[in-house]
């Protein structure tokens, strides 16, 4: 510890020695460094267990950018290689988004048709045990990476739901996740359905070619997209997406701390439904990319948005890889719809707020009464 001393100190000098400019500020941050090897060397020598001062220092790290927002993040190289690497079937997940809230991990959106999903994981649901560790103090690599282990094998979860005053517990299989992106299906003889379920980069052109069978059917005369537990995914898809139903004017806007890196997108004309009705289901489980795509809609009044507030993730993450083959993730922009507004931590309001009625509440079978709500809305 005395060495890092010595290398502040020589750091300070030559900042004083080749740099005039050295402002009250910056010094101000060279002690506050100096402060926290003062305080990992007494944690060293003083605290009652031994510590793995490694570990403590990617937990420093990783306070920092949790810090910031819960998406902002840091992997360590085991992590990120993970990150990066196929796992071809060696492991299995559960499908389920999650991020970081106040030290615990938070369902952002369980997927369509997973283990996670079929269980009953719901948006917005806190995890705070896996199997019998608890999460609190995790970061959320730790936590992603305790949910994950061999297809076959069985995990306990420990859920806190607003409403319930007992936690949930889940018995869950790990299984390969296959995502199926677009689903689509004829209701009432009358509504082409489509389902969208993540953003990637096929996204666009299934629903483009699911929309042109659509449109052989003479008898359609509305249309339902379906956001609902979509976390989200590229944003290319999502403007594209949004494209397909405008004619014209702003679909999304990022603004990041450098205005040279601001960006707007437009529509092109064409609307491929010819203007049609349409309606946008949403849920707190709809993020990122899915609320970009309703609160498009919704600002350029094209599309009737039914449902609950969606999640309020507006912002864009990049994964930056550093000198010790780890990588953050860091929050570089955020999202602004047409009308100015931004999505984070607000969400997209419904048009018609229809909440889920009971806890067997699932997408697209006898309990959706969001889904049905809309089929009487079209058909009276």
């Amino acid at each position: 510890m005395k060495n890092s001393k010595v290398i502040l100190f020589t750091l300070i000098f030559l900042k004083f020695l080749f740099n005039t400019s050295v402002n009250s500020a910056e010094i101000g941050i060279y002690k506050k460094i100096d402060l926290f090897g003062e305080v990992l060397e007494k944690i060293n020598k003083e605290y009652v267990d031994e510590i793995n001062q490694s570990e403590s220092m990617d937990s420093a790290i990783n306070g920092l950018l949790q810090s910031l927002d819960p998406y902002s993040a840091y992997m360590s190289p085991d992590i990120f290689n993970e990150m990066q690497t196929e796992t071809s079937g060696e492991f299995g997940g559960l499908g389920i988004e999650v991020g970081m809230e106040s030290g615990v991990v938070k369902v952002i959106s369980p997927i369509d048709d997973t283990p996670a999903s079929k269980a009953g994981i719901k948006a917005g649901d806190y995890i705070v045990k896996i199997d019998d560790i608890q999460v609190q103090g995790k970061s959320l690599s730790e936590a992603v990476d305790l949910m994950r282990g061999p297809v076959g094998s069985s995990i306990n979860l420990t859920i806190r739901r607003a409403g319930q005053k007992k936690a949930l517990t889940f018995d869950i299989v790990r299984e390969i996740i296959e995502i199926r992106s677009v689903k689509a299906d004829l209701l009432e003889k009358n509504v082409g359905y489509i389902r969208l379920t993540s953003f990637n980069e096929n996204s666009g052109e299934q629903i483009r070619e699911q929309i042109k069978k659509f449109k052989k059917n003479k008898n359609i005369n509305a249309y339902i997209l379906d956001l609902r537990n979509n976390p989200g995914g590229l944003l290319s898809q999502a403007i594209r997406i949004t494209d397909f139903f405008l004619d014209n004017g702003e679909i999304v806007s990022t603004k990041s701390r450098k205005p040279s890196e601001n960006r707007k997108w437009f529509a092109k004309k064409g609307d491929l439904i010819d203007g049609k009705t349409l309606i946008v289901l949403i849920n707190y489980g709809s993020a990122s990319a899915s609320e970009i795509v309703a609160g498009a809609l919704k600002d350029h009044k094209r599309a009737v948005i039914i449902g609950e507030n969606s999640y309020g993730k507006g912002s864009v993450q990049s994964i930056i890889p550093l000198k010790n083959k780890g990588a953050i993730r860091l929050t570089v922009a955020k999202y602004y719809l047409p009308s100015g507004k931004s999505i984070s931590e607000v969400g997209v309001s419904p048009d018609i707020e229809i909440d889920e009625e009971t806890d067997l509440f699932r997408i697209k079978t006898d309990t959706d009464n969001q889904l049905n709500y809309v089929l009487k809305l079209l058909n009276g």
